[in-house]
C-alpha cells in the first residue's frame, strides 16, 4: 500500500473518529511563536479536570481542595512532552541535579479578557514566558500566554508587560494547589522566565515527543498494512475451501 493510500485512510479516520487531544491534535504551522492548546480547566471549574492519556476524555481529577482558583485558561500543549530534554534544561539554569521529565504534556496558562464559559476545546496561544516549577524532584514547567489576537491580552508580548498581580495569582495557585494544611511544599518555582525561554521550554517538549511518539503514525500505519494483508490472505483461504 503507497504513502498516498495512508494518508488518504488516516484522513478518513479523523473524519469519522475523534482525534486524541494530545496525539491527534497538530502542534501548529507556527510553533513554538504560536501554539495550539487544549484547555481542560477554566477560572469558574471547582474540580481539576485533565485528559485521561487512555482515552482521550476528559476525567475528574480531584476537587479544587481550598478556595484558591485558577487564573486562567489551563491545559496543554499537543505534540509535547517532559521528558529528558526539558528536565536537562531544568537542570542547567537551576544548577541542581537528579531532576527528571513529569511524563506529562507540556502545561499551558491562556490569558484572555473574554470569559470562556467551558474546558474541552482548544485556542490558539502566543506564549510570552513561564514558570519553572519543581514539582517532587519532577520538572512541570508553566508556560504562560495570552490568546491570540487578544483585544487587550495581545499587547502582551512578554511576561515583563503582565501587572504583576497577574503573575502573583498565578504563583500562588500553582505553589497551593496540590498543598494541604500542615503539609510541607510540593511545588517550588525556581524562576519565572521570558518568551525566549518559553520558546525554547516548547521546542525542547516537541523534542522529547519526538523521541517517545515520533514514530506513532508509522507503527499505526504498519498495524493497518498487517491487518489489511491478513484479511487478504483469509479471503484467499476461505476461497480455497469453497
Amino acid at each position: 500500500m503507497s504513502q498516498e493510500s495512508f494518508e488518504k485512510i488516516w484522513k478518513l479516520v479523523g473524519l469519522r473518529y475523534k482525534s486524541h487531544p494530545w496525539h491527534g491534535i497538530e502542534i501548529g504551522n507556527e510553533a513554538p511563536e504560536i501554539v495550539t492548546s487544549f484547555i481542560e480547566v477554566i477560572p469558574s471549574d471547582t474540580v481539576k479536570y485533565e485528559v485521561d492519556k487512555a482515552t482521550g476524555y476528559l476525567k475528574i481529577d480531584r476537587p479544587q481542595k481550598f478556595s484558591n482558583i485558577v487564573p486562567a485558561l489551563y491545559g496543554f500543549v499537543p505534540q509535547t512532552y517532559c521528558k529528558d530534554q526539558v528536565a536537562a534544561y531544568c537542570m542547567e539554569k537551576t544548577g541542581r541535579d537528579q531532576i527528571i521529565g513529569d511524563d506529562d504534556p507540556l502545561d499551558i496558562c491562556v490569558l484572555t479578557e473574554r470569559e470562556v464559559t467551558h474546558g474541552n476545546i482548544i485556542v490558539n496561544a502566543v506564549p510570552i514566558g513561564g514558570f519553572r516549577m519543581i514539582d517532587g524532584g519532577e520538572a512541570d514547567d508553566k508556560i504562560i500566554a495570552v490568546l491570540h489576537k487578544d483585544e487587550v491580552y495581545g499587547d502582551w508580548h512578554d511576561i515583563s508587560d503582565l501587572p504583576q498581580t497577574i503573575i502573583n495569582r498565578l504563583q500562588h495557585y500553582f505553589l497551593t494547589y496540590k498543598q494541604l494544611p500542615g503539609e510541607e511544599p510540593k511545588c517550588e518555582i525556581t524562576h519565572i522566565y521570558g518568551r525566549d525561554e518559553a520558546l525554547e521550554v516548547i521546542r525542547r517538549s516537541r523534542e522529547d515527543y519526538q523521541a517517545a511518539y515520533g514514530n506513532l503514525e508509522s507503527v499505526l500505519s504498519l498495524t493497518m498494512l498487517e491487518a489489511f494483508t491478513f484479511s487478504q490472505r483469509q479471503q484467499d483461504i476461505l476461497k480455497t475451501l469453497k
